[in-house]
């Protein structure tokens, strides 16, 4: 059995490399390629897709937000993300949205090709890495974006990228009504009682790099 394969990443030379590599393993056959979520979503109209293969990191929404609108149109979609982040605030929001396994961009081609595999067979994978970011966060007591919602996390996430509420509003479909009643709850949940204390709760998680949040707040 030929496992389907839909490529989503914003860079087209590194969809290439995984193409080549997957399309070059028995078994495998990349049926697609998509640089943002609303190409994905196009490719999973035609139908013949078994496996996403999704990097967290996208131009706009991120691969969170868009897990969650492609599981919501294709139920029966195996999702893995394969990213260049491990932290433990991606991989359990990842998780939430849908996705069953998660790996870092760095593992060897066969832990990927065993992921999918995997995957395609509805068992659930994480790199070595990503367990051991998932448990030291567990250990230490790290909770903080866990109590978000993945669309919370979201929202989260491009706000403190510099994003307006009518920005992230038209990016992920939503009212700009709806955007500011998330970032209300997610202010309760994290404690946060103003835009400062959240900035630096998203560059603590690596949600954005300090020099990026202070170019886009200064």
């Amino acid at each position: 059995m030929t496992i389907r394969i839909l490529l989503l990443d914003d860079h087209a030379v590194v969809r290439n490399g995984y193409r080549r590599l997957l399309d070059a393993e028995p078994g495998f056959e990349v049926v697609g390629e998509a640089a943002t979520g609303d190409e994905a979503y196009a490719c999973l109209q035609r139908g013949g897709v078994d496996v996403a293969v999704v990097d967290i990191s996208l131009r706009g929404s991120s691969g969170i937000e868009a897990i969650r609108r492609m599981l919501a149109r294709v139920p029966e979609l195996r999702v893995l993300v394969l990213s260049m982040h491990d932290n433990p605030g991606y991989v359990t929001q990842a998780t939430r949205a849908g996705a069953l396994g998660y790996l870092t961009k760095n593992c060897e081609p066969t832990e990927m090709f065993d992921a999918i595999r995997a995957a395609a067979g509805g068992r659930r994978t994480l790199s070595a890495e990503v367990a051991q970011s998932l448990a030291t966060a567990t250990l230490d007591g790290e909770q903080g974006l866990a109590r978000l919602t993945p669309r919370e996390f979201e929202v989260l996430r491009m706000a403190a990228g510099g994003d307006s509420a009518a920005a992230i509003a038209q990016c992920m479909h939503l009212s700009q009504k709806t955007v500011l009643n998330h970032m209300s709850a997610i202010r309760q949940k994290l404690d946060a009682d103003n835009d400062f204390k959240l900035l630096r709760l998203a560059v603590r998680h690596g949600l954005v790099d300090f020099p990026a949040a202070a170019a886009c707040h200064a």
